[in-house]
This record gives C-alpha cells, sequence and structure tokens, in this order.
C-alpha cells in the first residue's frame, strides 16, 4: 500500500533572517517593475502603447493587460496571495514569452524575471519552501 505524504509534516528548516530580507528585496524589485509596467500600460503612456503595437498588441487591448498585470502584482505583493500572485505573474510572463517568440524578438528577459519572482518568494516565504525543498 501507498504510503501518504503529507505537506504539513514536512520538515521545513525557518529562512535565515539575510534569506528572507534577500527574498524581500528581489521582490520589491520585482514589484517595483510590475507596478511601473502595469501603470504605463493603464495610462497609455507613449512607449508602452508602441513597444505592445511592435508586438502585434492592438492599441485598444493594451490598457487591458495592464490592468491584469496589476492585478498579480497586487496578489504577489501580498503575504497572503503571494503564492496565487507568483503563479498568475508566471502566467503572464509566460504570454511574454510565447508574444516575443512569435515575433522572433529575444525572450530572455521574461524568463529570468519569472526566476526572480520565485526565487524571491522562496527565500522570504516557508510555504514555497515545503512545495520545492531544495536539500543540501
Amino acid at each position: 500500500m501507498a504510503k501518504k505524504i503529507v505537506m504539513e509534516n514536512l520538515p521545513v528548516k525557518a529562512p535565515a533572517t539575510r534569506a528572507i530580507w534577500t527574498g524581500r528585496v528581489i521582490s520589491m524589485l520585482c514589484i517595483a517593475f510590475l507596478l511601473f509596467d502595469a501603470i504605463g500600460k493603464i495610462v497609455r503612456e507613449s512607449h508602452s502603447i508602441k513597444g505592445s503595437a511592435e508586438l502585434g498588441w492592438l492599441e485598444q487591448s493594451v490598457q487591458g493587460i495592464g490592468i491584469t498585470l496589476l492585478v498579480c502584482t497586487i496578489l504577489y505583493s501580498i503575504p497572503r496571495t503571494a503564492v496565487l500572485g507568483a503563479v498568475l505573474v508566471t502566467a503572464y510572463l509566460g504570454g511574454a514569452v510565447a508574444i516575443m517568440a512569435r515575433v522572433s524578438a529575444p525572450f530572455i528577459f521574461p524568463v529570468v524575471f519569472g526566476v526572480l519572482v520565485w526565487a524571491g518568494l522562496f527565500l522570504r516565504e516557508p510555504r514555497v519552501r515545503r512545495i520545492f525543498p531544495l536539500n543540501r
């Protein structure tokens, strides 16, 4: 008979203060960039509209994309909903990778940015350490 694994009982080492603060700083930098991008799209800033048009987006679609990014970012910035926010930001960035690949643009930035979003969360959030245990 197979054993059931219960996540609550898995031992998770409490993160060190340095790790928590490093995670917070990484997360804050990610949040700042995401907010800048979302607000630029929402207020229809000319560079956001131009960049989105170059990727094939219609001008009237950009504001909705910005609102979507803003909601995902807010969820990521709230500790109780940070994991959901990280999943949604990852989905958003996956769409960015797909769009950039479609127009043959380099897509390393959204990939690295997605890794940073999860790295910041991993360092500051013990629940994520239970899901993705990294052993030495």
